[in-house]
């Protein structure tokens, strides 16, 4: 790579962003970046020059030499670019609470990337994602491109399978909350324990072990999940509900927050239920915090990330993307946990499909730990939910009302049947100015 690195950040105007530029500064010494370009659209000029203000005075008192850019011209900000960084939500939170509010209506979860929810994130984020590495593919051939727009593993997907693009790799915060948790229980630094990760975004179970090589997993299992144990606490919006010992101690492994979902979903939907009623969906209780996060960084003389952003719920996501570019730029070997092609590192989902898993991050991407086969209680839903990914990621690039029916009728989380196509229309009519793929066609299938 030439020396001094351009990053084009799609989504600039995020509230994330300040993290990110504080990653990019204090690791300027192994990371030249000489251009930041933060690229928004119309909807969200506003932010972008709210945020991208307090970016250049980041960079400014940080003293480091790099210039930061303020467009809603991506294909400006792709040419030539290194990295692309992707943190995006179509339809802004007026959509994510949509997909909260609609499904709990009809008695189901209401999830930003679980259930009928993530499905509809899915939707309107992929055909997004693809023209985004078609741009890429003419103005910069040889970017990588870290996606942290969720759902995480579905977008990364489909780039692989529908975008042809090998140069990507997806993010999620959630495994470093999990790591925090366990070196917290264990009482023992992070560097001295070794994560085995695997699964898929938001449906992954690790192994700990230290470094003569015991493991200690049930360790953890007994600190965090025993009777009288206190829940552990890994992101912001999912509730501390408690999940049953005995499931887990079967499972030998330690669960994502994210399985509260599934091995609890009554009590989940109950207390969603609740929440609504009180103070109102996440994306509503998001939506607050955010504007008060951009009055923090109207101030002129703000010029840091203000510790308020750690309860957006999205805290670490930006600091380990750094960390991932920074791994590729100088063929570091980081172990870190991300959604990658598979390439037989899980023997139960298939060869070339996208899986959330412990990597080694070198100059030529991500090379996944192997880690076999699952038991049949994890291996279960994992073969479920990837069917459910690889048709919800087809009906989002056809637009295919009966693909997106099958795939309503084979996630967990969305009962089958009527209630499955009254949602989906439901939220297809909601969604319509974002889903133009599924409206192009005059009639609807039949299933």
């Amino acid at each position: 790579m030439k020396k001094g690195i351009k990053i084009a950040t799609i989504g600039g105007g995020s509230s994330y962003t300040p993290e990110l530029v504080e990653g990019f500064i204090k690791r300027y010494a192994e990371l030249p970046i000489r251009e930041l370009w933060l690229v928004d659209i119309e909807a969200g000029r506003e932010k972008l020059e709210i945020v991208g203000a307090m970016a250049q005075r980041m960079v400014k008192a940080a003293g480091i030499d790099c210039e930061v850019h303020l467009t809603l011209d991506r294909r400006e900000a792709l040419k030539d670019a290194d990295f692309v960084t992707t943190q995006f939500r179509v339809g802004l939170l007026e959509a994510r609470i949509k997909d909260e509010s609609i499904p709990l209506k009809h008695g189901m979860i209401g999830q930003e990337t679980n259930g009928a929810g993530g499905m509809f994130k899915a939707f309107r984020t992929i055909p997004v994602i693809l023209s985004i590495v078609e741009d890429m593919k003419e103005l910069c051939p040889n970017a990588w491109l870290i996606n942290f727009t969720n759902p995480a593993g579905m977008v990364t997907e489909a780039v692989l399978r529908y975008g042809q693009w090998d140069k990507v790799i997806g993010l999620c915060n959630v495994p470093i909350g999990a790591i925090k948790s366990a070196s917290a229980v264990l009482d023992k630094p992070e560097e001295e324990l070794f994560f085995k990760f695997a699964g898929i975004n938001h449906l992954h179970w690790h192994k700990v072990y230290d470094k003569t090589g015991e493991e200690l997993t049930e360790q953890v299992i007994e600190g965090l999940y025993s009777p009288g144990a206190k829940p552990e606490k890994v992101v912001e919006n999912i509730k501390n509900m408690r999940f049953l010992y005995d499931q887990v101690r079967h499972l030998k492994m330690l669960p994502c927050p994210y399985h509260r979902y599934y091995y609890m979903t009554e009590n989940m939907l109950k207390e969603e239920l609740e929440e609504a009623k009180n103070e109102g969906t996440r994306g509503q209780v998001v939506k607050r915090l955010e504007e008060s996060l951009f009055e923090l960084y109207k101030d002129p003389n703000l010029d840091y990330k203000p510790e308020e952003l750690s309860k957006r719920g999205g805290a670490h996501y930006s600091d380990a993307a750094c960390e991932i570019i920074n791994s590729i730029y100088n063929n570091k070997g980081t172990l870190m946990v991300v959604s990658t092609r598979n390439n037989g590192a899980i023997d139960d989902v298939p060869y070339d499909s996208a899986i959330e898993v412990t990597s080694v991050i070198r100059a030529h991407g991500a090379e996944p730990v192997n880690f076999g086969k699952f038991p049949p209680a994890q291996r279960g839903l994992l073969q479920v939910m990837k069917a459910m990914e690889e048709l919800t990621i087809e009906a989002a690039v056809t637009g295919d009302y009966a693909t997106a029916l099958q795939a309503f009728t084979l996630n967990p989380l969305v009962p089958s049947g009527d209630i499955a196509q009254t949602v989906l229309d439901e939220m297809l009519e909601a969604h319509k100015e974002h889903l133009p793929q599924f409206f192009a066609h005059k009639e609807k299938a039949t299933v």
